[in-house]
């Protein structure tokens, strides 16, 4: 059995990202595994209850993806320029996406970053890493990207 034929690095495109990025590609490099990046954009239907048309929400959505695809073909080219992984953008929540990709594609192993959040930003912002972590069907790793490397 090979372990992480499929590794899923879900990205939020903050300063962030490029941290954790080496780390993908060693492992990757390590078992020889395909590479899948993910970012996922907020949905916006709650605005609809307050009068935003729809229109106008589904065509800011279409925008932030528009706009989030081509951020996150310029972090491939970056920062994966060797490994050629599949990216993709999707809309929704972060973590039940995160948890639907990696089960609908077969994913082996999550590798993402944490944010350190704490207090009431982390109440407000909640932890997608926390949530993904525990609810995993399948390995997760978790690096703290302010942390100094061995």
């Amino acid at each position: 059995m090979k372990f992480a034929k499929k590794i899923l690095f879900p990205v939020d495109l903050s300063e962030v990202s490029p941290k954790i990025a080496p780390y993908v590609k060693e492992m990757a490099s390590k078992f020889g595994s395909e590479v899948h990046l993910v970012f996922v954009a907020r949905v916006l239907q709650h605005f609809t209850s307050i009068y935003v048309p729809h229109p106008s929400v589904r065509n800011f959505e279409a925008e932030v993806v528009k706009g989030a695809e081509k951020k996150l073909q310029e972090f491939v080219e970056e920062h994966f320029q060797d490994v050629s992984p599949k990216a993709k953008v999707i809309l929704g929540d972060a973590a039940e996406e995160i948890l639907n990709y990696v089960r609908s594609e077969g994913v082996d192993l999550v590798i993402m970053g944490t944010h350190g959040r704490k207090g009431l930003e982390k109440i407000v912002f909640g932890s997608v890493a926390e949530r993904v972590l525990h609810k995993s069907p399948v390995p997760v790793l978790t690096i703290n990207p302010y942390s100094k490397a061995p």
